[in-house]
């Protein structure tokens, strides 16, 4: 009973040929009577009286054994299969940390909605492009905060996005670099020897030591891309308490879009500056072959059933049927 539960086929399809064949069996059969052709040339009556004595013998027909021939290779053919042979299940060595800049000036509307939104939105095409890579998720404003370990469940990281704003920080700030040490923690502590770590951000206020991280990290064997979330004229910067910040000299803070340091800050790493409209490009980088001597690893809490195709067990009864169709006189 097991073995009935279990049983299936590969290629199903195959078992629409049973019924053609069946009826194609049955004319031949038909069509070729004891009387033969030339049951249509000489009248019933004569045909009994020419017929030469077999002996009494019953006759012999091969059209059953054509019939279950048939039956056997499109049984053969569709793939029955009842086993299965477990295999083990590979993931890609690919690594991606997404460092989210969630300073004060992120809240800034010169890109519709605002520009973390648009940050989010980018996260989540990122996350569509990850596939079988393994993700971590970091968000900064003046200390970095783990969102996401490392994990391949993108649908988790995919669901904490909608909270993530300025306004959960819980300091207001803008450094880069303790954010970039905190990505190649994360790489090292996955076992990642070619992470690759994405900065999207408007700016930061440490350029001396987040250049330095960005080497560092691209000296480990790490590469760090940047996504400029903004424009270069900006927008007036919100004051906590409401209306608009100003500066030293009174005058209406804007927060422009730092392409200067962002840029830097890539090539320091080894990776790319895009802003929003090239990040189709940016995926494409990322999503290029592995480093040299990189590896796929094993998945220890996976494993794949591949089922057997039992087929091969009708074929010893297709060939004596095959042979039995050989007898001389049948065809």
């Amino acid at each position: 009973m097991g073995l009935i539960s279990q049983l299936h086929f590969l290629r199903p399809a195959w078992l629409l040929a049973l019924p053609l064949l069946w009826g194609v069996s049955l004319w031949l059969a038909r069509r070729r009577s004891n009387e033969g052709d030339w049951a249509g040339l000489i009248d019933p009556e004569l045909l009994s009286g020419l017929r030469l004595d077999d002996g009494g013998k019953p006759g012999r027909t091969p059209w059953p054994w054509l019939a279950l021939a048939w039956t056997l290779a499109a049984l053969a053919l569709a793939g029955p299969s009842w086993q299965q042979a477990p295999s083990i299940a590979y993931r890609g060595s690919d690594a991606w940390v997404l460092v989210l800049d969630l300073s004060p000036s992120m809240a800034v509307a010169d890109l519709p909605p605002n520009r973390f939104t648009r940050a989010r939105y980018a996260i989540d095409d990122l996350l569509t492009a990850a596939h079988d890579a393994r993700v971590g998720l970091v968000a900064f404003s003046d200390e970095p905060y783990t969102v996401t370990p490392m994990t391949d469940d993108v649908a988790t990281i995919r669901a904490l996005l909608p909270p993530l704003s300025p306004d959960i920080m819980p300091s207001a700030g803008d450094n880069l670099a303790p954010a970039l040490e905190q990505a190649g923690k994360l790489l090292s502590r996955a076992g990642s020897k070619h992470g690759k770590i994405v900065v999207l951000s408007d700016g930061f206020a440490d350029p001396a030591a987040a250049f330095s991280a960005a080497e560092k990290l691209r000296a480990e064997g790490d590469t760090v891309d940047v996504i400029g979330i903004g424009t270069t004229s900006g927008a007036p910067l919100d004051k906590a308490g409401g209306g608009f910040a100003t500066n030293a000299q009174g005058r209406m803070a804007m927060a422009r879009l730092d392409t200067g340091r962002l840029k830097q800050v890539a090539a320091s790493g080894g990776g790319r500056y895009v802003d929003l409209a090239d990040l189709p490009s940016l995926i494409s980088t990322l999503q290029a072959q592995p480093e040299p001597g990189s590896q796929a690893v094993v998945k220890q809490d996976v494993k794949v059933q591949h089922w057997l195709d039992d087929g091969v067990w009708l074929l010893p009864m297709l060939l004596l049927a095959t042979a039995l169709l050989g007898r001389r006189g049948w065809l």
